[in-house]
């Protein structure tokens, strides 16, 4: 009778240890499939520079930090952007890589166009396609001006605005 009575509070302890980590794998698989997704914050806009710094018609490479969330991990990151005013409180902002194979390009002031000197594409101001094997104008970040300070927020494929 105490064999029994022993094997049954095991038997108890087993079972109840498996029923432990059977709702621990299943409570957050649960709230995976069944509740909604975390909502994206929108875009923050950050500042690259001053618009007084900028001259109507001439490009000028910005250089910027941003925040880059992948995940759970966020990274602080330097990078730059092609800032060019086009009216008094205008500006259009070009991402730094090439459309063809994202290699860096900068501004031919002789040519007045922008150059990729990897594969000789080029881009007139308003970031079409000139010349070359770029398959897509020069991608644009969104861009605005406020209190004379140049924000740009996400990038858009292609040229679009």
């Amino acid at each position: 009778m105490a064999d029994d009575n022993r094997r049954n509070f095991f038997l108890t302890v087993i079972y109840g240890l498996w029923g432990l980590i059977a709702s621990a794998l299943a409570i957050p698989a649960a709230g995976y499939l069944l509740l909604p997704g975390k909502t994206r914050k929108p875009a923050a806009w950050t500042p690259v520079g001053e618009l007084a710094e900028l001259q109507p018609g001439a490009p000028t490479e910005m250089m910027f930090r941003r925040n880059r969330a992948d995940g759970w991990k966020v990274t602080s990151e330097k990078t730059s952007a092609w800032v060019v005013k086009t009216g008094d409180n205008d500006v259009v902002a070009f991402a730094p890589g090439c459309t063809h194979l994202g290699c860096a390009y900068h501004w031919d002031e002789q040519g007045r166009h922008f150059l990729c000197p990897c594969h000789t594409s080029t881009f007139g101001l308003d970031g079409k396609v000139l010349s070359g094997p770029a398959p897509r104008p020069l991608d644009r970040f969104e861009a605005k001006v406020q209190n004379g300070k140049v924000l740009i927020g996400p990038i858009r494929k292609g040229g679009a605005a």
